[in-house]
């Protein structure tokens, strides 16, 4: 069985495929198109490089993965108005913006017949993380076990594979990927709330976003016309400060441990870290970044900038306590930070948080996670473990119950 909406302000098409009433549906698998490089993809994947690779002196990580390009849409096999009644478990979704069909899981918890859930959009991180939160080769399942822990306590969940991810892929940016810009994946997320908001079993008043690392800047931008507005928002990690400015956090903390690990002395730091800060400005000035004097792997990641310019200013532009500062008031927010958290630090949350106080949101507010990182695991968590640590799983859960009404 299959159902098809049409939105006509905004031409979206919206799906539904399930397995049939009363069934629980079988999860979508990614096909194995060829693959081709994604630039964009590469943007914070600076974040996580291993020592040495600023300088070329360390094993580091190779240049970031080509991610599948998009498949050829699913076609409904029948179209008429949007199911009413959706049984529990995982259906496979898609809505089609911009000319691009989006795919994704929704997942929609027990319930008593006829009555209305709390719902989140889950919104991924960044670099080309799917909607399970997992990348080519890492695989934490961080948005899948939000799904789940949500779902325990009585929300459904939508959560997508944006673009160059999963069963989405390009899409209509196959050949025009470079001129993919923040916007693309603003209004793919808005009309993923749209679909949410328009399930009979969602409670308009109950509606929340939650983002993870840049997933929270999408948030943010997205809660500012969001209707029904969201009753509350998670920032789970979020990317707290400009594109470029946490590009060099990340860089120039590298460069002070291997100063400090013997590997590059004091002056070629600082020489690095100038042509950095000189990247920085030559791309805001509109141009682009000479990497002549950059070691390779820094000079690699500034090609990939150069290469996603249209991305890296239209992100780079957003300081994130600003749309913070726009959130309507009353909304229930919760920001939080693992102190094991390298990519982003607690230190670095103050002016988010103080900006969501100012709007008038209520709690949570600022919860720290005590030794998780950032992808909500315990500290020092080997390859593979995909549960989230059990101060983020009680994080999420206290969040939850503010509208789930389930206890502890």
């Amino acid at each position: 069985m299959a159902y098809t909406w049409v939105l006509s302000p905004r031409r979206e098409v919206l799906h539904h495929r399930s397995a049939g009433s009363g069934r629980r549906s079988t999860p979508e698998q990614p096909m194995r198109p060829p693959r081709q490089p994604y630039r964009v993809a590469a943007i914070l994947a600076v974040l996580v490089l291993s020592a040495g690779v600023l300088t070329g002196c360390g094993s580091g990580r190779a240049a970031p993965p080509a991610v599948p390009t998009a498949p050829a849409p699913l076609t409904p096999s029948a179209t008429t108005v949007l199911s009413t009644d959706l049984a529990s478990g995982d259906h496979n979704i898609s809505f089609t913006v911009d000319g691009t069909t989006t795919y994704g899981t929704l997942h929609i918890p027990a319930h008593a017949p006829g009555s209305r859930l709390p719902a989140a959009l889950l919104l991924p991180g960044s670099g080309p993380t799917d909607r399970d939160g997992n990348q080519p080769r890492l695989s934490p399942g961080t948005l899948a076990e939000l799904a789940r822990l949500m779902g325990d306590d009585g929300i459904a969940t939508l959560r997508y594979d944006k673009y160059g991810t999963g069963l989405t892929g390009l899409g209509a940016y196959t050949d025009k990927a470079a001129t993919l810009d923040l916007g693309a994946y603003v209004r793919q997320a808005e009309a993923a709330y749209r679909f949410l908001a328009s399930r009979s079993t969602t409670d308009p008043h109950r509606l929340l976003l939650a983002g993870h690392d840049e997933g929270a800047v999408i948030a943010l931008e997205a809660v500012r016309t969001a209707r029904p507005a969201p009753a509350g928002l998670a920032l789970l990690q979020p990317q707290d400060e400009r594109l470029l400015d946490l590009v060099t956090l990340r860089l120039d903390r590298q460069l002070d441990t291997d100063v400090a690990a013997g590997r590059i002395d004091a002056d070629q730091a600082a020489a690095v870290k100038e042509s950095i800060a000189q990247g920085v400005a030559d791309l805001r000035a509109g141009g682009t970044a000479d990497t002549t004097d950059m070691p390779a792997q820094t000079a690699a990641v500034f090609e990939d900038f150069n290469s996603s310019a249209a991305y890296v200013r239209t992100a780079d532009a957003v300081h994130p306590p600003d749309p913070a500062g726009q959130v309507p008031a009353g909304a229930r927010a919760m920001v939080t930070c693992g102190t094991a958290d390298a990519d982003l630090p607690c230190s670095t949350t103050g002016p988010l948080v103080a900006a969501l106080a100012a709007a008038g949101t209520t709690g949570p507010g600022l919860v720290t996670l005590p030794d998780v990182d950032h992808l909500l695991r315990p500290a020092r968590a080997q390859a593979g473990t995909t549960a989230l640590a059990p101060a983020a799983q009680r994080a999420v859960h206290d969040f939850d119950t503010l509208w789930s009404g389930r206890g502890a």
